[in-house]
Parts: structure tokens; C-alpha cells; sequence
């Protein structure tokens, strides 16, 4: 999986093809934590019991995501990278409310590659 958060590229891949390595830099990270909130559990729970998606925490966690890439592709600029290489994406649950979305990977600063 590739793709690019402004001007970063941001691939799962060790690699990115068309382009070398030039420095690594360190590895960028982005956290989010959010909570879910009484409502959300109690809206939550009373979906659980008659099965199928529960959309509040779906969009929720999709948001999370997204914040946690871009604050790892924040943190890779700052690191002087123009691309996150060996990215992933972790969830950790804290407490009985609470998420926590780590993305990371590899800042590095890239060039075309010789061969094209």
C-alpha cells in the first residue's frame, strides 16, 4: 500500500519504486487518543445486541487513523523526509474508554533512482 499525505509518500514497502534512499532519517510517528464517551458506549451496547456495524466507532476510528498519518507525515517534514517507508498503523485500547492510534515508519529522504 502507497500513497502520499501532501507531499510525503507514505508506503507499507521497504522500497518505493523509481526512487533510492538517500539518508534515513529516523522513525516518524503520529498518536491520536480518543474517547469514546458514555453516549457512544450506551449507543454502542444496545447495537452490539442485535449484531451488525457499530458506525459511530467506525467513523470514529477511521478519523483517528487519519489524524495519526498525518501527524506522522508532519513529523517526517520536520525530520527533513520526503517519504515514510515500512509504514504501519497500531491500536491499543486504554482503560475502557479510551483508543490510542499509533502510525509509524520509517522517515527517509529519497531521490530518483539512477535507472529511472
Amino acid at each position: 500500500m502507497s500513497f502520499a499525505e501532501g507531499d510525503i509518500i507514505i508506503t507499507t514497502a521497504n522500497d518505493i519504486p523509481g526512487r533510492r534512499v538517500v539518508k534515513v532519517l529516523g522513525v516518524a510517528l503520529g498518536i491520536t487518543v480518543r474517547s469514546r464517551g458514555l453516549g457512544g458506549n450506551l449507543l454502542a451496547s444496545l447495537r452490539s445486541l442485535v449484531g451488525g456495524e457499530i458506525k459511530e466507532y467506525t467513523e470514529m476510528s477511521e478519523q483517528a487513523r487519519v489524524q495519526a498519518i498525518q501527524r506522522m507525515a508532519e513529523h517526517a517534514k520536520k525530520l527533513g523526509a520526503n517519504a515514510v517507508i515500512a509504514f504501519r498503523l497500531d491500536s491499543n485500547e486504554i482503560g475502557e474508554t479510551m483508543d490510542e492510534i499509533i502510525a509509524y515508519g520509517t522517515a527517509v529522504l529519497t531521490a530518483p533512482s539512477p535507472e529511472g
